[in-house]
């Protein structure tokens, strides 16, 4: 896994020690916190309005980083980092209810650091030469973003994703992320989730998508997490 993701840890406000007892060890440490956006509620505008970034981080984000807190207190995987968690959780089955709030989390945090104010526009350097390498162009990247975003059924989530030295799109649906296949690491997502659009465009999905590319992708933060995976 790229070290960008492996460095990645749970915000905590303090830490507490493992309490032991004779009936049973409980592992206890400071909840989870949720991470201030990047940017204030309304930098996003026109493109993301003030009501859904204040709906999709304020409530839904806080959600999963509240149910996360609730589900895994006093248990041994309380100890692991979010990124630990996810796969730890991935491997024990069909998705637990702990893997879709961890996963929810990573990806949330990942979403809100993929755009900026006034991004969109083209990368520069060594990660524009990856893309028109990988996809023969940026124009081309751009299509198979989009549609990987429009095609996904129901919820879920797009990726760019660099895999065996090479760049490719991919999608996963819920709460899933690239995080669960050891080969990939992520570089940039959108989330094609209703709630991150509802508001603003009603179920024109493909308008958000064209606004998330065009419009709002953060290509220094993109281009930061490539060299850190090369």
């Amino acid at each position: 896994m790229g070290t960008a993701l492996a460095g990645q840890k749970l915000q905590f406000r303090s830490s507490v020690p493992c309490r032991c007892t004779r009936a049973r060890t409980v592992f206890t440490r400071a909840e989870l916190t949720l991470k201030p956006l990047p940017y204030s509620e309304d930098a996003l505008e026109p493109h993301i309005s003030r009501d859904t970034l204040n709906v999709h981080w304020g409530k839904h984000h806080r959600t999963y980083v509240t149910n996360l807190n609730n589900q895994i207190k006093d248990k041994p995987m309380a100890n692991k980092t979010l990124n630990e968690l996810i796969v730890e959780a991935w491997n024990s089955g069909s998705p637990t209810p702990e893997f879709n709030n961890a996963g929810q989390v990573f990806n949330h945090d990942f979403y809100w650091e993929s755009m900026c104010p006034n991004g969109g526009g083209e990368p520069t350097g060594e990660l524009k030469a990856a893309i028109e390498r990988d996809f023969g162009s940026f124009d081309e990247f751009k299509t198979q973003f989009k549609a990987a975003g429009a095609t996904q059924f129901g919820s879920g989530w797009a990726w760019l994703v660099a895999e065996g030295g090479k760049l490719k799109v991919t999608k996963t649906p819920n709460a899933e992320n690239p995080l669960t296949n050891p080969a990939q690491t992520p570089l940039l997502t959108m989330d094609v989730w209703e709630h991150a659009y509802y508001l603003d465009v009603q179920n024109r999905r493909p308008d958000y998508i064209s606004t998330f590319v065009d419009k709002l992708i953060n290509w220094d933060k993109v281009a930061e997490r490539f060299a850190e995976a090369k």
